[in-house]
């Protein structure tokens, strides 16, 4: 063993080792409990930032930790290598996305290499990679089949930098999530996946999740958006096609004055035709259609709307309605249409006002009598239907039903469930991404490629302009084909799939990489899923999340899988940000993990990012306290350092603790109370944190006891005990360090094959009790009397205090009472 902590030497040393005897390639084993850890797989951009070091240092605590507690242990690692930022990166440098995603995944396996990790590299897999994308488009076909992936024409989110289109929810606040660039609505023929099939199920299933957190249950219950309600339809003058509208307040029927259509609704400029309105609607829905109008935008806007000349008609009052298109209807939620309320909605109000449309009270709340000159404000509520016909005098809950039922009898209406969530649109026009495995011939039409031809491959010799549409649409070598039913002419597809969609299943073909025989191994995935602990960000709440359950659950209904879930348990950790703000390359405050590892270790690096927040709260970056990681490993290497010639002479100490002095004993109890409290955080919720101070708290104790304690051989045993225990406990932390002492004490065992430590019950009993003394309510004085006192040994010593003599005056007390062993109250 050196003399001094050499961190770089010992930790190339230790990942050579481990990589030689293969100790993280897992086999399935039916005899033993599995535990499959995985975090958020990396898109390969070139390096690792410290979000990662951080992201991926959890995982493996966690993977090391669970190895030793007997669990068989699956811990992959791979790269989400399509997607457009890596073809802006290549093109930005010349170089073809290929080169640049395999050159870049080679470094930075080398960075995760040096990082200690306990992957199981076999299994690696990039979704760029024909072996893996092949499978994919097999499960396309097979939801094609099954009518789950559909090709319509729609009014699309187009971002025109990115020059592809994007799905709803890759829309944040009207901007492209990727670039910031605003989205524009742009009419194309595309590729859905129908998760709406899914919708009631990933819905209802998010109650089995109790172990994700609550805001991530939320933030995809809110998206789903289930809502309760009516469908009505509005007869339009002329005999066009009625409105449909949803509406959760069918109670406010009798209210409806005009209609509201979003700028992007397919009737809005239809409407307008030979009304002489259909120039300004035209102007109008141009420029809406462009504009942000997310929901927090739309609370600051001002309302704005073009009348498009045409009425509907009132099904229950008959009243025309004049229909206009508004800026604050949104088509993303119900229909895109909106029966206007004034009365009892506050941006119907605002805009009745501005543009002089009637308002009309059929909503009275308790106890009062509302009158639409006098309000001031819409009054939302529930309460009393009045000048509502029949349905006058019941409330608004028995009015929702009643009014959808008489619709339905009618055919002008029924009672509904409406969810939020759209069906997940899947085309990209471009190139750096997995071919959807489709074909269109002019005699048979559209069909899928047949299975023997599979995997569709993305063609490298293809000129890539980053101009508008894909380039696969330029290269006819690609989309030329022959049509297998006729042998006539047919053209490929030429757009390509979201990166989502490969993202959305990897876990699972984690558990069986090598498998050429179908999409899944079924014993194998059937063993190893779900994911036991998920680890990731929380900007993938909805989008990633939410893709990866609606796809396990098709898996699942295609038979491939038996799980419904994907994920048992979620973490979300924190960013690392350094002067208050995220880590950026734009603010200057970018930390390299090479450089800290050059500088100070891999352990020291990975133990700072463990110690200095909770993982699921942001972790300030602080050198210092990176420097105050690196001196408690110096001095964890420096204490056993000095200890090591007397304690490789002896044996840890597996005694019940008799014979050992008393202050030996509360040395060994402080011992064994640290393997409790490290096992707790850990297991309970993961504060790796309060793990490592409370080691650091025992190294403290063992610097104490050993300048002051006797080094006889029972001493050295215990502390024999105690270094062990120390390097178990921060074994999953700091792996290389842990694995170089323990060798150093003689054994031939690496630490990954040794069990965690048992806190034993005998040592935790404490040898001695602190009892305070208290005379009438005050403290006057404290005792420390054996562990195995009676409580009437313990008052009667209180009362043989010197300190309780002069409040006791010679005299009795009227009452001694004795509280948790920790507390004597006299009364005098």
């Amino acid at each position: 063993m050196p003399p001094r902590y050499e961190p770089r030497p010992l930790e190339a040393k230790w990942q050579h080792l481990w990589e030689e005897r293969r100790l993280f390639n897992a086999i399935e084993d039916p005899a033993r409990p599995k535990y499959y850890v995985l975090e958020m797989f990396p898109y390969p951009s070139g390096r690792i930032h410290m979000g990662h070091v951080r992201n991926y240092t959890i995982g493996d605590v966690v993977a090391r930790y669970k190895r030793m507690r007997g669990f068989n242990v699956l811990h992959p690692m791979g790269w989400d290598a399509f997607g457009l930022p890596a073809e802006n990166a290549a093109m930005a440098r010349g170089l073809h996305p290929a080169a640049w995603t395999y050159d870049n995944i080679a470094y930075m396996r080398r960075q995760l290499q040096e990082l200690g990790y306990s992957y199981d590299w076999p299994r690696e897999l990039a979704t760029c990679d024909p072996a893996y994308y092949r499978w994919e488009q097999l499960v396309f076909i097979e939801m094609f089949r099954r009518g789950l992936a559909y090709k319509k024409q729609a009014p699309v989110n187009w971002c025109p930098k990115c020059a592809t289109v994007l799905a709803n929810e890759q829309v944040e606040e009207g901007l492209c999530w990727r670039c910031d660039s605003p989205v524009h609505l742009k009419e194309l023929s595309q590729w859905f996946f129908k998760i709406t099939a899914y919708a009631e199920e990933l819905l209802a299933d998010l109650d089995q999740l109790t172990d994700w957190p609550e805001r991530v249950l939320t933030m995809q219950r809110h998206w789903i958006g289930k809502s309760v309600g009516a469908e009505i339809l509005f007869p339009v003058e002329g005999g066009s096609e009625p409105i449909k509208v949803f509406t959760t307040r069918a109670d406010t029927l009798f209210g409806a004055t005009f209609m509201s259509l979003a700028p992007e609704h397919p009737q809005a400029l239809a409407l307008a035709q030979g009304t002489g309105q259909a120039e300004a609607v035209g102007r109008f829905v141009e420029y809406w259609s462009g504009q942000n109008r997310s929901r927090g935008v739309l609370e600051e806007i001002t309302k704005e709307g073009v009348f498009t000349g045409r009425y509907c008609t009132n099904p229950v009052t008959g009243r025309q309605m004049p229909i206009y298109v508004a800026n604050f209807v949104l088509m993303e939620y119900g229909t895109g249409a909106v029966m206007a309320v004034p009365a009892h909605d506050q941006r119907d109000f605002e805009f009745a006002r501005k543009y002089d449309l009637p308002i009309k009270v059929v909503i009275q709340p308790p106890g009062e009598e509302l009158k639409a000159a006098d309000l001031t404000a819409a009054y939302e509520d529930e309460g009393v239907l009045v000048d509502s016909g029949q349905f006058t005098g019941l409330g608004s809950g028995p009015a929702k039903e009643a009014i959808a039922a008489f619709l339905a009898d009618k055919g002008q209406g029924k009672p509904t469930v409406h969810f939020r969530l759209r069906d997940w649109l899947i085309s990209r026009q471009r190139y750096w991404g997995a071919p959807i495995p489709m074909l269109y011939c002019e005699k048979c039409g559209l069909m899928p490629v047949p299975e023997q031809d599979l995997p569709v491959v993305l063609p490298l010799g293809v000129q890539i302009t980053g101009e508008g549409g894909s380039p696969l649409a330029q290269s006819p070598s690609f989309y030329q084909t022959t049509c297998p039913a006729c042998n006539g002419p047919a053209r490929r597809e030429v757009d390509t799939m979201d990166t989502f969609v490969e993202s959305s299943w990897y876990f699972l073909r984690y558990t069986c990489t090598d498998y050429t025989g179908g999409v899944l191994d079924p014993p194998r995935v059937n063993y190893w899923a779900p994911v036991d602990q998920y680890i990731g960000g929380i900007e993938h709440a909805v989008l990633h999340l939410l893709y990866a359950r609606f796809f396990t659950k098709v898996l699942r209904d295609l038979g491939l899988v038996k799980i419904d879930e994907p994920f048992q348990r979620l973490l979300t950790q924190g960013m690392v940000v350094k002067d208050g703000a995220k880590m950026s390359k734009s603010k200057g405050n970018v930390v390299d993990p090479e450089n800290m590892i050059a500088e100070y270790g891999t352990d020291t690096t990975r133990l700072f990012l463990l110690f200095a927040a909770p993982p699921e709260k942001d972790l300030e970056w602080s050198d210092q306290g990176v420097a105050g990681s690196n001196r408690f490993l110096h001095r964890l290497f420096n204490l056993v350092h000095s200890l090591l010639p007397e304690l490789r002479q002896v044996s840890a100490y597996s005694g019940t603790g008799g014979g050992l002095s008393p202050d030996l004993q509360e040395f060994r109890r402080k011992v064994h109370a640290t393997i409790k409290k490290v096992t707790e955080d850990i297991e309970n919720s993961f504060h790796f944190n309060t793990a490592i101070a409370a080691v650091m708290e025992l190294v403290n104790a063992f610097y104490l006891a050993a300048d002051n304690l006797p080094k006889d051989a029972a001493t050295l045993q215990v502390f024999r005990e105690a270094v062990e225990a120390i390097l178990l406990l921060v074994s999953p932390m700091v792996p290389h360090l842990a694995e170089e002492l323990w060798q150093a004490l003689g054994h031939d065992t690496l630490l990954l094959e040794v069990p965690w430590p048992q806190a034993r019950a005998e040592a935790l009993a404490e040898c001695a009790l602190t009892v305070v003394i208290q005379v009438n309510g005050k403290v006057r004085s404290k005792l420390v009397v054996p562990a195995a006192a009676t409580d009437e040994d313990i008052k009667n010593l209180a009362l043989a205090d010197p300190a309780i003599d002069k409040w006791l005056q010679g005299q009795p007390p009227k009452k001694v009472i004795l509280a948790r062993r920790k507390l004597v109250s006299i009364v005098v």
